[in-house]
């Protein structure tokens, strides 16, 4: 006799089976999660009762696949169920026997036995991809079995039947093929099953089989030129005990190194591993790795991060972003928790304070293992930073260097007299008594920003300077403003405060003329025409002054020139330089020649700061003027 669900209407089965579940193939992870339930059950009982005279050994969870009739059959012999609990477990949707089991199981056993399943919605998942689902069990200690039958919101029948020991057999009768995307027909197919299996279920705790097809040489075929035969053999599919559960000290770096490349598909070794074992207010196993390399399209829209997360041994979220802050979105790992509190379909969890727990102390330990990388293995850090030093410099700056304060002290940067990478906190220690500020010099290379003009000066007085060779690096002073309650200073800003003060207005006052001069010359072309203070050799150089600097400029003309973003633009001259004494000279003898000369000494100025040259064929003519 066909009775109804207790559940309200039809409507909310049709909810179970179409709104819940992101993807189809989620119903056969619920199915063997409740099939390792009714097992964990026996495993209690057993724990409980000594005359059942059964071992961990003894379980397992069988597939069973018929192409013909189209069926798929989860098979296990853990506890089973009687007529009453068909009627409450299957007849009532959402009422979960799993979670009433443990919150009557007795508490000191509680640890021992692991149920997964939570909401008692997951059985109904089945019917995403069958029309009609049989469900055969026997409870153990009774001597008959029963067959609870359904094609879906239209009620469910009881009635007696046979099975061969204690336990149930879920048979789902797989949906025809749709007409326009949906393939059902995948779901009676060994290889999708075995890859369901290992992506959803591989640290499910007991065996799950299924046969599958090996191929043998036929006996009495000509061994010249053999026949085959295909023989079906069970195969264990899972891998039952995760490597994160496993003691550190018990575990070979080469066994993580190959779970690693494996689980995350990389032909190259981590180049870091961090394990995680937490008890206390959250219980979870954490797994986690630093790539030797950035991923394939790390830099990009398309790269998503996050660790997988478990929920005892089963997949949930393959990429979980909330485990993990944006700036160390390149660690990769499994995190895997009984204590996570999930939503009902069980692919996403409820934001609580679990999580928030979890993800705090995972980052603390990724900083713990690069700090150590930073001072014990400088080699393996820098090799690190070349990869994703970029990330952490992005995330310094993003959202106005919120996060700044976490993230500095990684920063690394070249040494103008170290000759290699160094991090702020070490120019710092190094920094001479009087200096004032973190000095840096900005350019496309390193080459081409160790020859800057606006170097010398500080070169001569023996001053670190930083080379900013990355586009992001220019915008850190400006976000950062201090490290440590030390300034930043470009080497191109008009002033670089090393007491030269007294003679620079000297000089202003001497070269007034000369000055005025040029800059009329220039037709407004720049904003103010001075002595400098930085150039030795060099007879002319651009600053910047205060706000944008050149090379910010460069990088916001490239990526919105409708802004028409430009720095500040000081001319600087090198008053005992033999250039600047001609156009004294000639100022005075021809001026048009002077003027000329300005000019070129400005356009040479552009090129050395590397901006552009207004008319590149105007500047060729003018300097060939001066073989007339």
């Amino acid at each position: 006799m066909k009775k109804e669900f207790r559940a309200e209407s039809q409507r909310l089965l049709d909810m179970m089976i179409n709104s819940i579940y992101t993807h189809k193939e989620i119903f056969l992870r619920e199915i063997i999660s409740n099939a390792s339930d009714a097992i964990d059950k026996m495993c209690y009982l057993a724990l409980t009762d000594s005359s059942v005279g059964e071992s961990r050994s003894d379980y397992e969870i069988i597939i069973t696949l018929d192409k013909e009739n189209r069926t798929l059959t989860v098979s296990d012999n853990g506890i089973g169920m009687d007529k009453d609990e068909l009627e409450t477990n299957l007849g009532t949707i959402a009422f979960s026997g799993s979670k009433k089991f443990s919150e009557e199981m007795d508490k000191s056993k509680a640890e021992e036995v692991d149920i997964i399943g939570q909401f008692g919605v997951g059985f109904y998942s089945a019917f995403m991809v069958a029309d009609k689902v049989e469900v055969v069990s026997k409870k153990y200690g009774t001597d008959q079995a029963y067959r609870w039958e359904s094609e879906g919101a239209g009620g469910y029948s009881i009635e007696e039947a046979t099975r061969d020991g204690h336990g149930t057999d879920v048979i789902m009768h797989i949906r025809p093929d749709g007409e326009e995307t949906d393939e059902f027909s995948k779901y009676v197919r060994e290889y999708t099953i075995y890859k369901l299996i290992k992506k959803y279920s591989d640290y499910i705790r007991f065996p799950i089989k299924m046969l599958m097809p090996h191929p043998y040489v036929k006996e009495g075929s000509d061994p010249k030129d053999p026949e085959y035969e295909e023989v079906f053999e069970y195969e264990v599919f899972n891998s039952m005990v995760p490597l994160w559960q496993r003691k550190k000290g018990d575990v070979a770096q080469e066994e993580y190194d190959e779970f690693y490349k494996t689980q995350f598909q990389d032909n190259l070794t981590p180049l870091e591993t961090i394990t995680v074992r937490a008890e206390g207010l959250v219980c979870y196993d954490a797994l986690m790795f630093i790539p030797e390399m950035i991923p394939e399209k790390y830099y990009s829209d398309e790269f998503k991060g996050g660790l997988q997360l478990y929920s005892s041994g089963v997949l949930i979220m393959d990429k979980c972003e909330d485990l993990l802050p944006e700036y160390f979105n390149f660690v990769k790992g499994v995190v895997d928790s009984p204590d996570l509190s999930l939503n009902i379909s069980r692919e996403m969890l409820q934001h609580d304070r679990q999580l928030k727990l979890i993800a705090t102390n995972l980052e603390k330990k990724i900083r713990s293992k690069l700090e150590d990388l930073l001072h014990n293995d400088r080699e393996k850090y820098e090799k690190f930073y070349q990869g994703f030093g970029r990330q952490l410099k992005m995330c310094a700056l993003d959202n106005y260097g919120r996060d700044k304060e976490q993230l500095q002290d990684f920063l690394m940067f070249y040494s103008s007299t170290e000759k290699k990478l160094v991090t702020l906190e070490e120019y710092v220690d190094r920094m001479q008594p009087e200096q004032k500020y973190i000095y840096y010099a900005s350019g496309r290379t390193l080459d081409a920003v160790d020859k800057m003009p606006q170097t010398e000066i500080l070169k001569d007085k023996g001053i670190e300077i930083l080379y900013f060779t990355d586009s992001t690096d220019e915008f850190i002073p400006d976000t950062f403003r201090f490290f440590k309650e030390t300034q930043f200073r470009s080497v191109i800003d008009g002033d670089l405060d090393l007491g030269d003060d007294e003679r620079d207005e000297k000089q202003s006052e001497t070269f007034k003329g000369a000055f005025e001069f040029v800059k009329e010359s220039l037709d407004g072309k720049v904003d103010e025409v001075k002595a400098s203070t930085k150039l030795k050799t060099h007879p002319v150089c651009l600053s910047s002054g205060e706000g944008i600097t050149f090379e910010m400029e460069k990088y916001f003309t490239a990526v919105n020139p409708e802004l028409g973003m430009k720095a500040k633009r000081i001319l600087e001259l090198n008053v005992n330089h033999a250039a600047f004494r001609a156009i004294e000279k000639y100022r005075k003898d021809n001026p048009e020649r002077a003027k000329r000369m300005c000019q070129v000494l400005y356009n040479q100025a552009l090129l050395i700061a590397g901006l552009p040259i207004e008319d590149p064929s105007d500047y060729t003519d003018l300097i060939c003027t001066f073989f007339e």
